[in-house]
């Protein structure tokens, strides 16, 4: 807080989390819901083009515990698989109508260990977030929302 980037870097400077940037080379219009499945659970949702950086991970989901708690890597070893993978498609519904997402697309190191994805969704790349950081950098598209903490 408080640190000059732009100075100390003698240039432009923007700074988003990994499923911010990995957002913003999935998106094609629209409302999406972006869920990354890693070693926690990122999420961002882009709506007509304005990012919306997420912290849905920390909400509470199922006995006391947060959606990450179910469907980041600790739960993938806790639950196994199968229990894993019912979880996330839960998740996915779940967000999905409550967000009015038009779609969502899944990314994230452990989103491969999917199999079959859940209706309305679709895989990610990591490739996407180079894209997302082009995207970033352009003049006209996208708009990026601060989060609460950074305002």
């Amino acid at each position: 807080m408080g640190f000059d980037t732009s100075k100390a870097f003698g240039c432009s400077v923007k700074i988003v989390n990994d499923a911010a940037m990995q957002a913003l080379g999935s998106y094609e219009g629209g409302r999406m819901l972006f869920l990354g499945l890693g070693t926690g659970l990122g999420s961002a949702m882009i709506v007509d083009g304005i990012l919306e950086p997420m912290e849905l991970a920390r909400l509470p989901y199922k006995k006391d515990q947060t959606y990450e708690d179910y469907l980041g890597r600790r739960a993938l070893k806790r639950l196994g698989k199968k229990r894993w993978r019912r979880h996330v498609a839960n998740v996915v519904e779940r967000f999905k109508g409550d967000l009015e997402a038009d779609y969502v697309v899944i990314g994230g190191g452990n989103a491969e260990k999917l199999g079959e994805l859940p209706p309305g969704a679709r895989l990610g790349t990591n490739a996407n977030a180079f894209i997302g950081g082009f995207r970033l950098w352009r003049e006209t598209q996208p708009v990026v929302r601060k989060s609460a903490a950074h305002r």
